[in-house]
């Protein structure tokens, strides 16, 4: 294992985004966002994303010189184009626009389209927070799920994620892939050459598989799909939110983010902002919020959603990350 500092890591990756063609400003976004992910705990999601988009941007599925911009602001809803960049200075972008938007009407609904991967949905929504607003995202992704009762892939995990600010504390922070785990966790355990438990994933021939490798060329298994369609149901929800809504590409429209060549996904995200400020107030809803943590903390090993990852996040800052050697020694070829 290789020890970083968050700054070691952020100037690795930012410097590898650039030597691949991406612009300063979403090189900086995207490094940022990476290495927050991996100071989380989120490996799937932080420095071994840097080869991938790297590769992305060479071969012409991600633009590098993309300017995300707004091409829609009507009233409480925002359309942010992200020209088929990275994902990353587009996000920023709709959530600063939804921020002023709410403050003045107290809602926005703000979509990004023409867009890439998007990292750790819920990450997008600290600075909604911040503001002391409550934030819920939603965002597709390349095919790799069925729809209920099927078995060829249509959806993609499609995350969803909210948050929940509080007085004095850190928000409360949900964030779940609709899939029974997040692909990126395959993608890790392909790379190390490690099995997957049962009930995540069919190979290309829909059985399922404990091989990562297999499952990453067949389909994830949607959330509960043993026993209930919901998880598919729920990934039908995202996937019209994010395409009919806002005009991105369906999932099974857009290559796999596994594969080095492929067309741009141009898929979408979608962030919802609510001042409680214009509802039934910020002192009843700070109220609310602590009544109702207080009665989870009643009951011992009650963990509040986020907290583990933000403590995680405050030990890195302080003394550092380890990362693979081998992830390490990906990342200095890319700056080489």
């Amino acid at each position: 294992m290789t020890p970083l500092t968050i700054d070691e890591a952020t100037r690795l990756a930012t410097r590898a985004l650039r030597l691949a063609g991406a612009g300063e400003a979403m090189a900086a976004s995207t490094a940022k966002a990476l290495v927050s992910a991996e100071a989380q705990g989120l490996a799937s999601h932080g420095l071994s994303r840097v080869a991938q988009y790297a590769t992305h941007l060479r071969n012409g599925r991600a633009n590098g010189s993309a300017q995300a911009r707004v091409v829609q602001h009507k009233g409480a809803a925002v359309l942010v184009d992200a020209a088929q960049g990275l994902a990353f200075p587009a996000c920023d972008l709709a959530i600063a626009t939804a921020i002023t938007t709410a403050t003045t009407l107290g809602v926005c609904f703000a979509g990004v389209a023409n867009s890439h991967h998007c990292g750790v949905l819920v990450d997008h929504l600290r600075a909604v927070a911040e503001a002391g607003m409550v934030g819920l995202a939603f965002a597709n992704s390349p095919a790799a799920m069925p729809a209920a009762g099927g078995k060829h892939p249509i959806f993609g995990t499609n995350p969803v994620a909210a948050i929940f600010p509080r007085k004095n504390a850190d928000p409360l922070m949900i964030d779940l892939s609709l899939s029974e785990v997040a692909r990126g966790k395959l993608m890790v355990a392909a790379r190390d050459n490690q099995p997957i438990p049962l009930g995540w994933a069919l190979d290309s021939e829909g059985r399922p598989t404990t091989d990562a490798k297999a499952g990453l060329t067949g389909a994830m298994l949607p959330l509960g799909s043993v026993s209930s369609p919901k998880g598919a149901m729920l990934a039908l929800i995202v996937e019209l939110m994010v395409t009919a809504v806002i005009g991105a590409q369906f999932g099974f429209e857009a290559s796999s983010f596994f594969v080095d060549e492929g067309n741009a996904p141009r898929i979408g995200q979608a962030f919802i902002v609510i001042d409680p400020g214009a509802l039934a107030g910020k002192d009843v809803y700070f109220e609310r919020m602590e009544a109702l943590v207080s009665e989870m903390l009643i009951d011992d090993g009650v963990r509040l959603a986020g907290a583990r990852r933000m403590g995680l996040e405050e030990k890195a800052k302080n003394s550092g990350l380890t990362i693979p050697d081998a992830l390490k020694d990906q990342l200095d070829r890319l700056v080489a």
